[in-house]
């Protein structure tokens, strides 16, 4: 079997929805042509749909080492390492504001990757929120809503911070 049939064999599981036969498939394909840059792709973005972040990127930079000038790729990349950031900085939302200014540098971080993020900018404002930054926070959940204005936790959010400035503000 070459690695298109193995290929083919992926597909098939994921319209099965079984994602981790995919995988094992995907595994096979790159392992009959590791120097294929499209398998370690689409084994990338099989593992990024299971959340396993680590080998999706993992993956991801090899399909970038041999064949850098492939776009998709690149954007491939930036945005499961804009997840990855989000992951991170949801650590620090337990911890104290000094901590809690490191989860904002992360997210920043994550939307300069992913400027399509919903979940960055939602935590963004959300952190914001928390440090009483509330011009920022507002900011961050309206480019929120330019994205998907019916989002319905960002809505709720934005009016809870508007809320929170405006008591500031009569303080």
């Amino acid at each position: 079997m070459d690695g298109e049939d193995q290929i083919k064999k992926a597909y098939e599981s994921i319209l099965m929805n079984d994602f981790e036969q995919a995988i094992e498939w995907f595994e096979q394909a790159v392992a009959t042509e590791p120097h294929n840059a499209a398998f370690h792709y689409k084994l990338s973005i099989t593992y990024a749909r299971s959340n396993k972040l680590g080998k999706a990127i993992e993956h991801a930079k090899e399909a970038i080492r041999l064949e850098p000038d492939e776009n998709q790729y690149n954007f491939h990349l930036e945005h499961l390492q804009s997840r990855e950031l989000i992951h991170q900085a949801q650590k620090y939302f337990k911890e104290s504001d000094q901590q809690l200014w490191m989860a904002v540098i992360l997210l920043q971080e994550a939307i300069k990757l992913d400027s399509l993020s919903v979940d960055a900018f939602l935590l963004t404002g959300l952190a914001y929120s928390q440090l009483k930054e509330y011009s920022q926070a507002i900011r961050a959940i309206n480019e929120l809503l330019k994205l998907d204005p019916q989002h319905e936790l960002g809505r709720q959010l934005l009016a809870e911070i508007q809320q929170k400035l405006h008591q500031y503000m009569q303080s």
